[in-house]
């Protein structure tokens, strides 16, 4: 080939791997800005795995709108509305008494995409136990401000935040015993509200947290049957970009060796967003007292649903044994 032919080549060449390497980055962009920012409103997508083919290339290639997290409905018991300041901006939560006398308190946090309104039952079930209960929106869902989500790093300033208000709250303070009760997101937002915030609740009961972003990035893409390199660690790096922190560090399977809380880790068998390696490690890493406790053929869902028995022993097992 002529020298003149190289060059020319040579140019095309570069040119096509700039073109590529910007239409990746354009694409990660808009995904990670996607996830992560609510819209006002509209229908909410499915679940990856329930997208047709056409859904999921669009949604490979540029994400697909989240609407903002709804209350779609009240809880059946008695409550009051309450609010209370987060560095996120003023979070709205609701407050209930508990069934008979007060064993202590426990701190409900949504997953993603969720809102306080998801956890009606869980709560229900909690105050049946002895336990007041106070379910929280973290930010950008529901009645609190804000219209993004961090998957679990700024909404762990949200559980700190509502602490500090049951901390404060008569009939709620420093001696009553409270739990922090957590669904995937929220349940990582637990562990970094322990590991870096100095949260010290009397006991946790995590659902599903995964054990790395990247994990549950790289997990989701395997979902959508979309490569997964290199755009997963764009949309990493530009998710934290966007939202002012440092994605590849929003790890529970680091926070685990730093919390010395007792913590009941709940995972459902057939789970594909969260993987049994993910909740091993958290698990193996957790440095206090700690029980684990598998909900066989559960996906990433409310294990109550499937086994309401088996999750209701569980949990009142869990809770009896803390001291009063």
């Amino acid at each position: 080939m002529k020298p003149n032919n190289r060059r020319r080549w040579s140019r095309r060449l570069l040119v096509l791997v700039l073109l590529l390497f910007v239409g990746l980055n354009a694409i990660a962009f808009m995904q990670a800005w996607r996830l992560t920012h609510f819209v006002a409103s509209g229908p909410r997508a499915p679940r990856p795995e329930q997208l047709s083919a056409v859904q999921r290339l669009r949604l490979a290639l540029t994400g697909l709108p989240t609407p903002r997290p709804r209350n779609d409905s009240l809880p059946a018991f008695p409550f009051q509305t309450v609010r209370f300041p987060s560095l996120n901006g003023l979070l709205e939560a609701w407050y209930a008494a508990p069934l008979g006398p007060r064993r202590g308190t426990v701190a409900l946090f949504h997953g993603y995409g969720g809102s306080k309104s998801h956890l009606r039952h869980e709560a229900a079930a909690f105050r049946s136990l002895g336990w007041a209960v106070l379910l929280v929106d973290e930010e950008g869902s529901g009645g609190s401000a804000g219209s993004r989500t961090t998957v679990g790093y700024r909404e762990a300033e949200d559980v700190a935040a509502a602490v500090r208000y049951l901390r404060g709250r008569a009939g709620a303070g420093p001696a009553q015993p409270l739990v922090l009760y957590g669904v995937s997101m929220g349940a990582a937002a637990i562990t970094r509200a322990e590991a870096e915030l100095g949260v010290r609740p009397t006991a946790n009961i995590l659902e599903c947290p995964y054990g790395t972003m990247r994990q549950a990035v790289i997990n989701r893409f395997r979902l959508l049957h979309a490569p997964v390199y290199p755009v997963a660690d764009l949309l990493l790096f530009w998710g934290g970009v966007q939202n002012g922190f440092w994605a590849y560090g929003l790890n529970p399977e680091t926070y685990a060796r730093r919390i010395n809380t007792p913590t009941l880790l709940l995972w459902g068998t057939a789970d594909r967003r969260v993987l049994r390696a993910e909740t091993d490690s958290i698990f193996a890493h957790l440095a206090g007292p700690k029980q684990r406790v598998d909900f066989l053929g559960s996906g990433h869902e409310p294990y109550w649903r499937r086994h309401p028995q088996q999750w209701q022993q569980v949990v009142a097992g869990w809770l009896g044994q803390l001291p009063r």
